[in-house]
């Protein structure tokens, strides 16, 4: 007889290189800013790198501008924060007309404490088809307009 144990979840392992987009090819970027040492290309491109860090405080935006519109399955973020303790709220939503109007696709708040939670990792099923925009505003610390916001990296398929 033969047998399988199988499981009612999904995976949730790392997801094969070759199914994320290739965003240097299909998509330009807008950001509202960025520290020179931790450029948004580490936070975009696949392999090692420190991720994206904004050069001034507060709210930040970054934008994916899609060349042709993009039918989206999965949008993966993770952020890392190792040294203050901060509640982070980001807002990711999609644009089908070049940005003239979005819709939401999840508001979360997550807190970070350097004696605990340092990191967060979010891997979003969706199912959105014609995608001009994807914007990513994050609100680095809803307590402190001081913080910097930051992004260790973005993926989408």
């Amino acid at each position: 007889m033969r047998k399988r144990v199988i499981s009612d979840s999904q995976p949730t392992g790392a997801v094969p290189t070759g199914e994320w987009l290739n965003l240097e090819d299909l998509a330009e970027v807008e950001i509202s800013s960025e520290d020179a040492a931790h450029p948004i290309e580490s936070a975009l491109a696949p392999g090692e790198g420190s991720g994206w860090r904004a050069a001034v405080p507060g709210k930040q935006t970054i934008r994916l501008l899609f060349s042709e519109p993009q039918a989206l399955r999965r949008i993966h973020l993770s952020f890392v924060e190792t040294s203050a303790q901060r509640t982070q709220e980001y807002v990711l939503r999609w644009s089908a007309d070049g940005g003239q109007s979005f819709r939401e696709i999840v508001r979360q708040q997550w807190n970070f404490s350097p004696d605990g939670a340092t990191g967060q990792s979010e891997d979003h099923r969706v199912d959105l088809a014609a995608v001009k925009v994807l914007e990513l505003i994050i609100t680095p610390d809803i307590g402190n307009a001081a913080a910097f916001a930051s992004l260790a990296k973005l993926r989408v398929a």
